[in-house]
C-alpha cells in the first residue's frame, strides 16, 4: 500500500466507525506483540521487559537501521493536529564508539512513514539528501555530548516528503543517565508549530525551542510510531561523522490523532441504488469499490473530495449477484 492511502471495508449491508480522535497507548504490561508492535532491522535491540514493564533499547549506530513500530491506522499530514508522548530513561550513553565516526549521532522516537524508512539507500545521517535522506517524519532526536566538543543537543524536527527539514537546536542540554524523563510533542496545524515539553523526575525540565513550518515546507504523510535506532552509515558530510551505543528504556508511549477519515460508515439500498454514507474529512479523497471475488477490485464512483459533514457514494448498476464493497480513502 502506497503513503497517503487507507482501504475501509463496507461489510455486509452496513457498519461504523467510532468518533472523536484515536488514541494509540501502549505501557508494556502485557506483550507488545499482541498489540500489533513489530520490529524491523536489528531486532534484538528491541526487548520487552517483563519485570520493568518497558521496552528495554540498545541505541546501535553500528547496526542497519532498526525500528519498533506500531501503525498509526491513519496518515498524518502538515494539516492535522496530532500529539505523541513516552518515557525515556537512558542507562548509558557513548558516542564516537566507531574511531573513524568520533562525533556525536542521534537517538530517535518518531512518527514517520515506514516505507520511507525502510528504504534500502535510506541513511539518516545524509541530512538534506534528496536520494539518500530521510522523508516523511516528525522527530525527537537527541544528541548526546561527545568528545570533539558537541555538546548536548536536543532537536525536533520535522522532514517534508521531498526532505525539506523544520528544526531547532536547544543547547547545552543533557538528558541524564539514571533520571526518568517525560517526553511530550505537539503539532498545531493552524499556526504549524511543532512545541515539545520534557519533565525530569516529574519536575520542570528546561524549555524546548518550538519548531516553525516555513511557507515554502511543502507537506509530510506519516503513518507508524517508532523507536528508531539508525545507523550510522551514509553520512555527510563525512569528517563530521558520529556513532552511538546507548541503552536505555522507553514506556508509556501514547500518540493522540484527529479523528478518522471515515466515521459513522453505513450502507444501504435505495431505489436500487447501493449508497454508502459516512462522515468525510477535508483534504482527502473518496471512492467506493467493489468486488466479488476479492481477486480484482471496480472503482464504482469518482474521487470524491471530503468535507465537513456527510458523504455518500454510491454504485448506480450493482450486480445482480452478491458483492462486497470497500471506501478508498487517499491524502492528495
Amino acid at each position: 500500500m502506497r503513503p497517503g492511502l487507507l482501504i475501509l471495508w463496507v461489510w455486509g449491508m452496513a457498519a461504523a466507525s467510532p468518533g472523536g480522535a484515536a488514541v494509540i497507548q501502549e505501557n508494556f504490561s502485557d506483550d507488545p506483540a499482541a498489540n500489533g508492535w513489530k520490529s524491523y532491522g536489528a531486532t534484538q535491540l528491541f526487548q520487552w521487559d517483563t519485570v520493568a514493564e518497558a521496552l528495554r533499547v540498545t541505541w546501535d549506530s553500528s547496526q542497519t537501521n532498526s525500528y519498533f513500530h506500531h501503525p498509526l491506522g491513519t496518515i498524518l499530514a502538515r494539516d492535522d493536529d496530532f500529539s505523541f508522548a513516552f518515557d525515556l530513561r537512558l542507562d548509558d550513553v557513548a558516542t564516537g564508539v566507531d574511531p573513524n565516526k568520533p562525533s556525536t549521532f542521534q537517538l530517535t522516537v518518531a512518527l514517520l512513514n515506514l516505507n520511507d524508512a525502510l528504504r534500502t539507500n535510506f541513511f539518516r545521517g545524509a541530512g538534506i539528501n534528496a536520494a539518500r535522506g530521510a522523508r516523511n517524519s516528525v522527530e525527537f532526536d537527541y544528541f548526546p555530548p561527545s568528545s570533539d566538543g558537541i555538546t548536548a543537543t536536543i532537536s525536533p524536527v520535522l522532514i517534508s516528503s521531498n526532505n525539506q527539514f523544520a528544526y531547532d537546536f536547544t543547547f547545552p542540554l543533557e538528558l541524564t543517565v539514571n533520571d526518568l524523563f517525560h517526553v511530550a510533542l505537539s503539532y498545531t496545524a493552524s499556526n504549524r508549530v511543532l512545541a515539545t515539553v520534557i519533565t525530569r523526575n516529574g519536575q520542570p525540565f528546561d524549555p524546548i525551542k518550538n519548531v516553525t513550518l516555513a511557507a515554502s515546507f511543502t507537506d509530510f504523510r506519516l503513518d507508524t510510531v517508532a523507536v528508531c535506532s539508525f545507523s550510522d552509515a551514509g553520512q555527510s558530510p563525512p569528517q563530521f561523522a558520529g556513532s552511538i551505543l546507548a541503552h536505555g528504556t522507553v514506556d508509556n508511549i501514547a500518540v493522540i490523532l484527529p479523528p478518522p477519515p471515515v466515521e459513522n460508515l453505513s450502507g444501504a439500498f435505495s431505489n436500487g441504488t447501493w449508497r454508502v454514507q459516512f462522515a468525510s474529512r477535508s483534504n482527502w479523497l473518496y471512492m467506493l469499490e467493489r468486488t466479488a471475488d476479492f481477486q480484482s477490485w471496480t472503482n464504482v464512483s469518482p474521487p470524491t473530495p471530503g468535507a465537513t459533514g456527510a458523504l455518500a457514494l454510491t454504485d448506480a448498476d450493482p450486480p445482480a449477484g452478491k458483492a462486497l464493497y470497500r471506501v478508498r480513502a487517499e491524502r492528495p
